[in-house]
């Protein structure tokens, strides 16, 4: 309706409009009124015919832009309507534990521009990957694609803690099909971007907890491993359980029993500084945690078979 009364005023205003020009003609053989006669350049507006007809076309032209604009705002409105509906989905998936399905729903928008969609389709070709039914060389090929999907979001939105997670998620997973020499390399630029997300979401449990891993991985780095790192870089990355504990800590801190691995790990890391009654403590709750996917079933396996080895220990 507003486009309408728009035209219309446009119109009202046109046929308004004629006769003031017609002042500027005179009758055949005279001066007119003002002694101008018939000025070079005003033909065009004396024939009322025509400038009606041009007065039309104007007005035409004007409903075909507002037009294109009221289609091109509801063509973006409608586009970013999709990509959230399409969220929505993936989310309600991965809540389900519905794998296969989120990874099948995902792959049909991979030339997708979103960041938000692209993260996601790389976390959902890494949880493929993790499958035990997956077979190496169908799980390499899906660590790299999730790699190529997380480097995307990354450069779609630098913004996205999440892209800045999953990105140095799948730079870790890559890393072990390139050497030991480019997975301690690719440590640096790991730390780096779990560091951003969690400056960027530092209520994100999930970035904090993948910070504890990466400490717990160094401080449990073997000696040979440790010898061979420092003879290709000056300083090599090093970290302590200690560290790791206050990482995995403060996930829990931030969203309690979010993940069964944290509460695992807690129970790992005290049996590395020989605290066995609080290893006891978060163990069993890795165990009994409900599990919702194949790794929580995976986790609760071997929360059980840790805490058996306490029985038969003691």
């Amino acid at each position: 309706m507003a486009l309408v009364a728009r035209l219309w005023r446009f119109l009202h205003l046109g046929r308004g409009s004629v006769p003031g020009p017609r002042l500027l003609m005179g009758a055949p053989g005279s001066r007119g009124r003002c002694g101008l006669g018939r000025l070079p350049g005003f033909e065009v507006i004396g024939n009322p015919g025509t400038f009606k007809r041009g007065l039309l076309f104007s007005a035409l032209s004007y409903l075909g832009f507002e037009i294109y604009q009221v289609v091109s705002q509801a063509a973006v409105v409608h586009a970013t309507a999709k990509v959230e509906e399409i969220l929505e989905q993936a989310d309600y998936l991965y809540e389900s534990g519905e794998t296969e399905k989120l990874y099948q729903l995902l792959t049909s928008y991979k030339e997708s521009e979103d960041a938000e969609l692209l993260w996601r389709l790389a976390r959902a070709s890494r949880d493929i990957a993790q499958l035990s039914r997956t077979s190496e060389e169908e799980k390499k090929r899906l660590v790299y694609e999730a790699l190529e999907y997380a480097k995307r979001a990354l450069e779609k939105n630098e913004s996205s803690f999440a892209a800045h997670k999953w990105y140095a998620i799948c730079i870790s997973d890559v890393g072990d099909y390139e050497g030991f020499k480019v997975k301690i390399a690719n440590a640096y630029i790991i730390k780096e971007h779990f560091e951003k997300a969690i400056e960027l979401n530092p209520k994100d449990a999930t970035s904090i907890h993948l910070m504890g891993i990466w400490c717990y991985t160094f401080a449990e780095m073997p000696w040979y491993q440790r010898k061979i790192a420092k003879m290709l870089f000056a300083t090599p990355p090093s970290s302590t359980y200690e560290e790791a504990l206050s990482y995995f800590h403060r996930a829990e801190q931030v969203d309690p029993n979010f993940y069964s691995k944290n509460l695992l790990l807690l129970g790992k890391t005290y049996l590395k500084i020989q605290n066995k009654k609080l290893a006891a403590f978060w163990l069993l709750k890795a165990r009994d945690y409900p599990a919702h996917t194949e790794e929580d079933k995976q986790i609760q396996t071997e929360a059980a078979q840790l805490l058996t080895s306490f029985s038969v220990k003691n």
